[in-house]
């Protein structure tokens, strides 16, 4: 049927029965995406008007629409990852061997607040959360216990750590070295992405342009040395988690993806081609199925082309979009907590519908406190029943074709290329940064999320519908008070027990390193985790001769 034909068949169907039905039966409230476009209430071919080879292909092949890889799950499922880590490195190595028993496939890694910023859990300001949000790994010992009877030659480990990436990688490497592992066949990620800890999450140490170098070193110094680690992964999970819309989303994380690029070509003289096709990305899934689906294929599109178009790869492996999901941590209700194993599980089918790499899966419990270790089975379970039983990888991205699909991802597509160009007109994620334009639009998204869900206009089951009164009473994980004791005892030990001498000149080299703009700093960092220096020394170091960065308000 030619599209005039079947304009008219539209037409007349319009009129004569969707009309007169909506004058007798309303439509029961507005419908339209997240981020504010209409939606009608039934897409045709009318709808989409796009070259099929131009805008989808195949999958495996440019622009990768469809997928990254010609056979996706047929061939190989995602990693099943979840996120964890609490207390001392012995709470949570026994974590980490439950759940690879469990059938974990990856590990990933949450640290601490003071591991994350660069103090030690005997400093004064990191005492009170020591162990709280992740585990304490101040020294290269805490790694070697966190990692005991795990293989690290055969495991792929995600480490979500920023503004300390490069010493906790240098603790894996170094404790790698020891067990005899060659470093080179080391599998995983830091998450290394400083731009978002600036624009949604805060934690970071040093200031913008300090904090580039340090991130691009890392990736300069792993595509040399470590060619099958994941230097970076380009993170819009925290913007979703902030507020910010699923276009929001992908155009800050593609816009902080350029920078990162330009700056490690740039500044470290590495070509393209030999460190993009390790750069990772990591994004959100609510529980908007078809949005959520839609925005990971536009998201794929738009870097593949950014890479061809704009930095001119010519490895296919360049342009390849790499991504892990979690299901959204911002999704979950402390209010009837069991309903959030329904929401997770539509979040994780639109990860997989979506073509993601790896994915998480978060526990019901964790509105409440951090989850225990039966909640943290039942969401790998669910990771399994989509996996083995839903049937949805039996043909790879099902939903492809779909007019609604179709048209949902070009939408999202055209409107986060605005974003893009708006940010390049201020001239780049750096600079757009400095100037609070991410930080004010993911806070106006928020705040417009917000008075929809307290005017119910956005339906939250448990929160503004459907409420009871009554409290659920469920078993809360409880953190061990002496972890924080073992944690403190065992960073004291190690300062007693290194080579002085040996750590002192390390620290000298680092220093030297940092205050010379054209080195790069991370083989001094890995040296003085070699030397058993601690994360707050390293970071003391960087402090020094970097600053710490103290933001201006925004607003």
């Amino acid at each position: 049927m030619n599209n005039e034909k079947l304009r008219i068949k539209y037409e007349e169907w319009k009129r004569g029965f969707l009309i007169p039905l909506l004058n007798k039966m309303p439509e029961q409230r507005k419908f339209e995406t997240l981020y504010g476009t209409k939606i009608r209430n039934l897409y045709t071919p009318l709808d989409w008007s796009g070259d099929y080879l131009i805008e989808l292909g195949f999958p495996g092949q440019h622009p990768y629409t469809r997928g990254i890889y010609p056979n996706m799950y047929r061939h190989r499922l995602w990693t099943f990852r979840q996120y964890s880590g609490f207390g001392s490195p012995e709470d949570t190595n026994a974590r980490y061997r439950f759940l690879l028993s469990q059938g974990q496939t990856g590990l990933s890694v949450a640290f601490d607040l003071p591991t994350q910023l660069g103090l030690d859990p005997d400093d004064q300001l990191a005492y009170p959360e020591v162990g709280k949000v992740g585990v304490s790994v101040p020294e290269v010992e805490s790694m070697d216990i966190l990692f005991r009877d795990i293989d690290q030659g055969k495991i792929s480990t995600s480490m979500t750590i920023n503004a300390t990436s490069a010493e906790l990688l240098s603790m894996y490497i170094v404790v790698a070295e020891s067990r005899g592992v060659d470093v080179a066949i080391l599998d995983g990620t830091v998450q290394n992405d400083i731009l978002k800890e600036f624009i949604a999450r805060n934690l970071y140490i040093y200031p913008p342009l300090h904090s580039m170098r340090y991130a691009t070193d890392l990736i300069a110094y792993t595509a040399k040395y470590l060619p099958k680690w994941h230097p970076i992964s380009i993170s819009g999970y925290h913007f979703r988690e902030a507020g910010a819309t699923s276009v929001q989303e992908i155009a800050f994380t593609l816009a902080d993806a350029i920078e990162y690029v330009k700056w490690t070509n740039e500044r470290s003289k590495v070509p393209i081609d030999e460190f993009a096709p390790k750069l990772s990305f990591f994004f959100a899934a609510t529980t908007n199925l078809f949005e959520e689906i839609a925005k990971f294929r536009a998201v794929r599109r738009m870097w593949s082309r950014i890479m061809k178009d704009k930095f001119n790869a010519a490895n296919p492996e360049s342009m390849r979009m790499k991504f892990h999901v979690q299901t959204s941590g911002a999704a979950l209700t402390a209010q009837q907590p069991e309903v959030n194993i329904i929401r997770t599980t539509i979040q994780a089918l639109a990860a997989v519908l979506g073509g993601c790499q790896s994915l998480h899966v978060n526990s019901f419990d964790e509105a409440l406190a951090l989850p225990t270790e039966k909640s943290v089975e039942l969401s790998l379970r669910v990771q399994q029943v989509i996996a083995y039983e839903s049937g949805v990888i039996d043909t790879v991205d099902p939903l492809g074709g779909s007019y609604y699909i179709e048209w949902l991802t070009d939408d999202i597509e055209e409107k986060a290329w605005k974003i893009i160009e708006q940010i390049d007109k201020l001239g780049g994620a750096v600079r757009a940064v400095e100037l609070g334009y991410p930080q004010r639009e993911i806070a106006a998204s928020a705040y417009e999320y917000q008075k929809k869900v307290d005017s119910g206009e956005l339906p939250l089951i448990g929160v503004n519908m459907y409420r009871k009164d009554e409290r659920t009473r469920m078993e809360l994980h409880k953190v061990d008070p002496e972890s924080r004791k073992r944690s403190i005892e065992r960073v004291k030990r190690v300062r007693e027990n290194r080579d002085a001498e040996k750590w002192r000149r390390s620290l000298e080299e680092l220093r030297r390193l940092a205050s010379n703009n054209e080195a790069n700093v991370f083989p001094g960092i890995l040296n003085a985790i070699r030397a058993k220096a601690t994360v707050g020394e390293v970071s003391k170091v960087l402090r020094e001769e970097w600053g710490e960065y103290k933001p201006e308000p925004i607003f």
